[in-house]
């Protein structure tokens, strides 16, 4: 199989980025984003996808964290695009329920070539730490409109906001694990009757 890596760099008034990933690794990750939670949200990504992820970014957190999170939302789904290529052979659709002590939640994504977020996620503070729940939103609108993908995410029980989040970062790692997963029965044929994706 062809190796399915990416190296992207996004440069921007706002911020500087550059994020290496292999669909194919063991979930070895480094992260230097200036956002601590949310690079504690990308190793559960890494982790539970079994994906090589290095990224780094300088971004106008002297503002907030607004940019710096969307923008690595962005330029993550753009190395995924890249590193897929024409997407034939994959299982394309993936799914995962995840719990964490009271907290369930459920994400399904569709590498579809069709961007869409649906996700309905109600934290219970606005604030975890110092990082805006709000940001959520914005990192995985960033991925979906770059990685051309339709992602459901519904958390469907929680009080702690804290495992909410992380319910959702790892049931996500975990679906995009199962979506990108060569189908040995579907060996270079396009997973669409459309025949492109």
């Amino acid at each position: 199989m062809t190796p399915r890596t990416a190296r992207v760099e996004r440069n921007t008034l706002e911020t500087q980025i550059t994020i290496a990933i292999n669909l194919d690794g063991t979930g070895k990750a480094a992260f230097t984003t200036g956002v601590p939670f949310l690079n504690h949200m990308l190793d559960q990504v890494a982790r539970h996808g079994v994906i090589d992820m290095d990224i780094h970014c300088v971004g106008d957190l002297e503002i907030d964290a607004h940019h710096t999170v969307e923008d690595i939302g962005i330029t993550l789904g753009q190395a995924f695009a890249q590193a897929l290529g024409d997407k034939k052979g994959l299982f394309r659709y993936g799914h995962a329920y995840v719990p964490l002590d009271e907290s369930l939640s459920r994400v399904v994504v569709d590498f579809s070539g069709r961007p869409g977020l649906y996700m309905d996620v109600d934290f219970p503070r606005s604030m975890i730490g110092s990082f805006d729940v709000d940001l959520f939103r914005e990192f995985f609108q960033g991925f979906v409109n770059h990685a051309g993908v339709s992602l459901h995410i519904d958390n469907l029980k929680g009080r702690n906001a804290h495992h909410i989040a992380e319910t959702v970062f790892k049931a996500f790692g975990r679906a995009v694990r199962m979506a990108i997963t060569a189908d040995p029965r579907m060996t270079g044929i396009m997973p669409s009757t459309k025949g492109s994706l």
